[in-house]
Parts: C-alpha cells; sequence; structure tokens
C-alpha cells in the first residue's frame, strides 16, 4: 500500500500520475537530471539478454500496482548508466526542501538544454513535455511552466506545490538561458 494516502502532508502529494492506490512521490534527484539529460540505463536479465532503457521509462506510475516501481523484471540489474552528450545550451538543477531537513525535497527541476524535468511531484520524475512544447513555441519560461501545470491534479493540500513548481520552473528554465554549452 501507499502510506502516503494517510495524514496531511500536501508537500510530498503527487501533483501528476497520481492513482487511488498510491499519491507518493520519487524521491530521487539523479533520476530528475538524468531524466533532463536524455540519459537511459543497460540492464542484464535474468536469461543474459541485455536491454536499454530510458531513464525516463524505468520508473513507473502506481496505477493499481504502487508496489510495483520500476519496469525491471524480477532479476533484472541494470548493469550501466548511460549519459549523452550535453545537449546545446544551459543546464540548471534547482530544488527546495524544508530549511535544516535531510528528507527529499518538495520539488526540484531540471533543465537540460530544450529539455525539463520535474522531481518531487510523480511517482517517478516527469518529463515536462508540455513545457518543452510550449518553450519550443516561444512562451516565456513562466508560460511553459504553467502549460505543464494546468494539468496537474490539484487538491486542498498540494495547491502550494504547484505553485512552487512554477516559479521554480520559471527560475531553472531562466537561468538556463544563462549558461550556455556548445
Amino acid at each position: 500500500g501507499c502510506s502516503a494516502l494517510e495524514g496531511v502532508h500536501g508537500a510530498h502529494d503527487a501533483i501528476f500520475g497520481a492513482s487511488k492506490a498510491c499519491i507518493a512521490t520519487h524521491p530521487s534527484d539523479m533520476a530528475v537530471a538524468l531524466t533532463a539529460l536524455g540519459a537511459s540505463v543497460e540492464t542484464l536479465t535474468p536469461t543474459g539478454a541485455s536491454r536499454t532503457l530510458a531513464v525516463q521509462d524505468l520508473h513507473r506510475l502506481p496505477g493499481d500496482t504502487p508496489q510495483v516501481e520500476t519496469d525491471l523484471a524480477p532479476g533484472e540489474l541494470i548493469t550501466a548508466v548511460l549519459v549523452p552528450p550535453p545537449p546545446e545550451g544551459g543546464q540548471v538543477y534547482r530544488k527546495v526542501r524544508g530549511r535544516a531537513s535531510y528528507a527529499h525535497g518538495i520539488a526540484s527541476v531540471a533543465v537540460a538544454g530544450g529539455r525539463v524535468a520535474f522531481g518531487a511531484v510523480a511517482h517517478k520524475p516527469w518529463r515536462a513535455a508540455h513545457t518543452e512544447d510550449a518553450l519550443s513555441s516561444g512562451a516565456s519560461p513562466a508560460e511553459a511552466a504553467e502549460a505543464e501545470l494546468s494539468k496537474a491534479d490539484r487538491n486542498d493540500h498540494n495547491a502550494l506545490k504547484i505553485t512552487l513548481v512554477g516559479r521554480l520552473a520559471a527560475a531553472a528554465i531562466e537561468e538556463s538561458k544563462t549558461r550556455r554549452v556548445a
């Protein structure tokens, strides 16, 4: 089951991809950055075969089976993480967490060139495709973030998180424009 279903803890409620079975968020920082970078993992299956999965496809949304967190088969082992060359454009990672807290973040944003991923908003790192599309169409960073967040699952406990992610994403996208990598 999902222990996040009980109590008031909106800062950790999913705003994307939640289900009646689970509203918990994925705690990783690295997987969010790797998703924005377009990284993948190589695996070795129990039969000895190898396969490659994009990091954004490695983790699953909860649906009715929140106990199944990845698309790895039983006994499958990650043997490598493949990070492609840096994309053209700036790269930024921003995270907000409770002050003096060592718990996972309330929200995070990774920007790598034109790719954007949100963290602590879903049961997996969230590739912000609507944000990316809006940016490529000339939207401002705030408008681009809103393109994604307009589809968020808002409830009485997570409205602050939606506002926070919007501001964090806009700031990270704007900062990435000043960090050009050729």
